[in-house]
């Protein structure tokens, strides 16, 4: 099988994705451990690279009786590698099996003869992984880190001052770090995600800016747009929505904040009794630490008496997350940290007025009540409040939902990034991409 796979293959100039941990699969268990928005992303814009005339090879870990080779279209494959036995191992402590990974990697790659144009790996694990591949191979290394770990420490120490002492072991921050400031000085090019990032890689990680872009993640156009009121009406229906429906959707993970989201949700009720909190939130099967989550969660609503108001809808299916966006009347974005926020930039694309937190790289992409509103997730009353302005004024609800499409189309469709990633491969000479939104600054701030 895997013979016939890589005979068949055309002459097309071939990249190498590389993604190491999580369910990176053709279909993925989005919301499962470790699986979520990056392996969107990798998948999408493979996609993508294909259809600029591209063959795209995604390598990513073999474990619990995966197939060795998994097919997402005629020009796209899956391959996986085994390493550290057969077990899921969390992306905290993954780094320490990929030499293994590699060795089995580079072999694969010498008998099935491939070769790449470039190589572009996501997080610090894969990094790792395709920084080796790309020294013996003497192929280009592109890294996009997805999120940093200075910054992510950061912001939990200054979250959870009291449990400093436990993030070490938990998220494993200074490996991570340490690895992270070599790996961003060994690639070729370092791709940030956001404003935010391109600030922390230059001052932070001391990243020349000769080897750094800002590329953000995109969506696809072809499912994510929004509808007219009518069919927005039978959606509703079908999938059992009435009232004023506040919707969040994404991984049962502490620092998507839905126990924020939670307490703003209070705050808003009291000045909303229409509006109701349904939370598509988790995977199809919760491990040990999603289940106390989702059990903390629910308490939570419980001691505020708001179990008739909170809906705990689970898992969403991919296919059907645009038609959740189009029914809501409100999507919230209410991380305690997001490096961008792919479901809220999905949302947009939608035609839902959106609240983005501004623990995250989305905000400075916005102008603030034209594409979407932003709010500082950990004030209950500013995001109760931000919540409620859409479900109270039709005017910014109308425009909110009209100039979140136009801007989502216009800055972050898959095709896009797609070409972005090879003009900065081949370093064409274009114009620069500008994600950070400055429509609302003074004019003398920049002169402070």
């Amino acid at each position: 099988m895997v013979e016939n796979i890589f005979e068949s293959r055309t002459a097309l100039p071939r990249i190498a994705m590389v993604s190491t941990h999580g369910y990176v699969a053709s279909n993925p268990p989005l919301g499962a451990a470790d699986t979520g928005g990056q392996v969107v992303y990798v998948l999408e814009l493979s996609k993508k690279l294909a259809q600029l005339g591209y063959e795209v090879d995604i390598w990513t870990r073999r474990f619990e009786g995966q197939e060795e080779i998994d097919v997402v279209n005629d020009q796209v494959r899956i391959i996986r590698m085994a390493c550290g036995g057969p077990d899921f191992i969390s992306k905290e402590y993954l780094y320490e099996k990929l030499p293994e990974w590699g060795e089995n990697a580079l072999r694969f790659i010498k008998k099935h003869e491939l070769k790449y144009q470039f190589i572009n790996s996501h997080y610090w694990d894969a990094g790792l992984a395709g920084q080796h591949l790309s020294e013996v191979l003497g192929v280009p290394h592109i890294h996009t880190p997805h999120s940093l770990g200075v910054w992510k420490l950061r912001q939990m120490e200054a979250d959870f001052p009291d449990s400093k002492e436990t993030f070490d072991k938990q998220y494993n921050f200074s490996k991570r770090i340490h690895h992270e400031r070599l790996l961003y000085g060994q690639s070729d090019m370092v791709i940030a995600t956001t404003p935010q990032q391109l600030d922390l890689l230059s001052q932070d990680y001391e990243v020349p800016p000769e080897h750094c872009r800002m590329i953000p993640p995109g969506y696809d156009d072809n499912r994510f747009f929004p509808v007219g009121e009518a069919s927005r009406a039978a959606i509703r229906q079908r999938l059992g929505f009435s009232g004023k429906v506040v919707l969040a959707i994404g991984r049962l993970a502490r620092n998507k904040g839905y126990d924020l989201l939670i307490n703003g949700f209070k705050v808003l009720l009291e000045r909303e009794p229409e509006a109701v909190l349904y939370l598509g939130v988790g995977g199809v099967n919760l491990n040990e630490l999603e289940s106390r989550i989702l059990a903390e969660l629910k308490q939570q609503v419980a001691e505020l008496e708001l179990s008739d108001k909170v809906t705990f809808a689970g898992f969403v299916p991919e296919d059907d997350m645009p038609d959740y966006y189009r029914a809501a009347d409100v999507f919230v974005l209410s991380s305690r940290y997001e490096p961008f926020g792919m479901t809220a930039i999905e949302a947009m694309a939608s035609g839902t007025p959106t609240v983005v937190t501004t623990h995250g790289g989305l905000f400075r992409s916005v102008t603030f009540g034209r594409h979407a509103l932003y709010a500082d997730t950990f004030d209950k009353e500013d995001l109760g409040i931000m919540m409620l302005k859409p479900l109270r004024h039709p005017r910014l609800r109308m425009r909110l939902a009209r100039m979140g499409a136009h801007k989502a189309r216009s800055l972050f469709t898959w095709t896009g990034i797609a070409q972005q990633l090879i003009a900065v491969v081949e370093r064409r000479d274009t114009s620069t991409f500008v994600v950070s939104d400055t429509e609302w600054d003074e004019p003398w701030n920049d002169a402070d």
